[in-house]
């Protein structure tokens, strides 16, 4: 369903159906809306990401006697982080770029303000190219911060192996690949 439809329903039609929803604000309106939208998202990525962790990491947590919550919250958990973390990123910057919708339910975001500048200088070009520009440095700050984040995440499961060269001295490199020939 599209996001401007679910915004109209939280907004307009929940209302009607209970009584005790009017008069609800429209940026509550537009955080339950986006909210419920994006949650079923991460709900997805997070069950896919728990589920990527190897079966064999929790039969060695079980077979060595470690409570389901520790195991959960130790082993399986941070693994499941660490590979969840690309989608969600995925999943924020969508949420960024739709919260330019709110403004069908009156709410004054950089959209709206920059309709309104439009409006008021009949300079509709610059305008929405300069609006562009701002959500653009937004999200290429935001995916800067994401990948600090995801390299931070990642060092305790980087592999090193020592590679030989010609001269048969070890090099130490640092590898993410899973299967590496080892001296």
């Amino acid at each position: 369903m599209p996001t401007l439809v679910q915004l109209f329903i939280v907004y307009y039609g929940l209302p009607q159906i209970f009584p005790a929803l009017r008069g609800i604000p429209a940026m509550l309106a537009a955080l339950v809306g986006l909210g419920f939208k994006e949650s079923s998202y991460l709900a997805e990525i997070f069950r896919a990401a728990i589920g990527s962790v190897d079966e064999g990491q929790i039969e060695a947590g079980k077979s060595l006697n470690i409570k389901s919550s520790k195991l959960f919250f130790h082993v399986l958990l941070p693994q499941a982080t660490v590979n969840a973390l690309p989608a969600t990123g995925n999943t924020f910057v969508s949420l960024i770029k739709e919260t330019s919708l709110a403004f069908a339910l009156g709410i004054t975001e950089l959209f709206a303000e920059g309709r309104m500048l439009a409006g008021d200088s009949f300079r509709y070009f610059e305008t929405y190219v300069a609006i562009g520009l701002l959500y653009w440095a937004v999200i290429i700050i935001y995916s800067w911060l994401q990948g600090i984040l995801e390299k931070a995440l990642q060092k305790p499961y980087r592999r090193i192996a020592y590679v030989t060269n010609q001269s048969s001295e070890p090099i130490r490199e640092n590898r993410s690949e899973a299967n590496l020939e080892t001296n």
